[in-house]
């Protein structure tokens, strides 16, 4: 009894190893978007021959894997699996990826074509990439279409008024923002900054600037100029004057296309019900040359003309 126990732990452990040799190995350090990744396939237990093994990515969008392979037509690597490039050297089963994207972080894994056992495939691994897009600037408290027409480099403001100013942006990790302005030592750590009773000496450039929290040289910065204009300016000469204007026009030649073409459709609807019904009557009863509906003519047959 205590042999067959053996044996089947002798079995099993040679299942563990047979299945778990495989491991795909990456960057150590933090990947930032744009960089170039190379991935390798490695045989833990020395006991494979990497010819038979190959790497696969696993597709978000049809929720499959896809077989990646060196020989692979290139519209097809483009447009589906992004830009990769798989190489055999010496022995060796290498991925490259040239400049990462973050929707390309995989899960990659390497899988064994000889394998019996079920699971013939290594860990899946996805790559951690950090992003960010550019800063935007708009006006806080506005929704999503008022910010895209709010989004501001220069800002004019009169003499008094109230400004509150909010700078976003696009990250794989919410961002740390500071505000600071061109000449002066403060630094604000905030992504709203407010000028009440706007003074002169308010007027200047200030810097609002996203740093990633985990990778210090991940920054991205927007500089935005303030002006302060006289107490009785115009509205209109303001930055908000002038965006609402803009927004107030746009919004005004899209209801005259609107209304236009309401009015062409009603008019083509009632062209359509002032025209009825064809009358075919005329076209059920055949018309004989001798009978009184004919036109004249000098041929007597009774035979109908239609």
């Amino acid at each position: 009894m205590k042999g067959y126990i053996l044996l089947a732990v002798l079995a099993f452990t040679f299942l563990q190893r047979s299945t778990g040799s495989l491991e795909v190995k990456g960057p150590s350090e933090p990947i930032l978007e744009g960089q170039d990744v190379t991935l390798e396939c490695v045989d833990t237990e020395s006991e494979l021959n990497m010819s038979t093994v190959h790497f696969q990515r696993f597709s978000k969008y049809m929720k499959k894997w896809y077989r990646l392979e060196p020989d692979q037509e290139y519209f097809y690597r483009r447009c589906f699996l992004y830009d990769v490039d798989v190489r055999r050297e010496e022995n060796r089963l290498l991925l490259f990826i040239a400049s990462i994207q973050s929707w390309s972080e995989g899960p990659y894994r390497c899988v064994s074509e000889n394998s019996s056992a079920p699971d013939n495939s290594s860990q899946p691994l996805t790559i951690p990439i950090h992003y960010m897009r550019e800063v935007a600037v708009h006006r806080a408290g506005l929704g999503y279409l008022t910010r895209y027409f709010n989004s501001v480099q220069d800002l004019k403001v009169r003499l008094g008024d109230d400004v509150e100013l909010e700078c976003s942006t696009s990250a794989s990790e919410a961002p740390e923002y500071f505000w600071a302005k061109e000449g002066e030592d403060w630094i604000l750590p905030s992504n709203k900054l407010k000028l009440e009773k706007v003074r002169d000496q308010d007027g200047g450039r200030y810097t609002c600037s996203a740093q990633s929290p985990t990778v210090r040289s991940l920054m991205k910065k927007r500089t935005i100029s303030i002006s302060v204009l006289p107490e009785d300016a115009a509205w209109y000469e303001t930055t908000t004057g002038r965006i609402s204007l803009l927004v107030s026009g746009v919004g005004f030649v899209l209801l005259v296309v609107m209304i236009s073409m309401i009015t062409y459709l009603c008019r083509r609807a009632n062209q359509r019900k002032s025209k009825g019904p064809i009358d075919d009557r005329s076209q059920k009863k055949p018309i004989y040359r001798s009978s009184v509906e004919s036109l004249p003519s000098t041929a007597g047959d009774k035979q109908p003309l239609v």
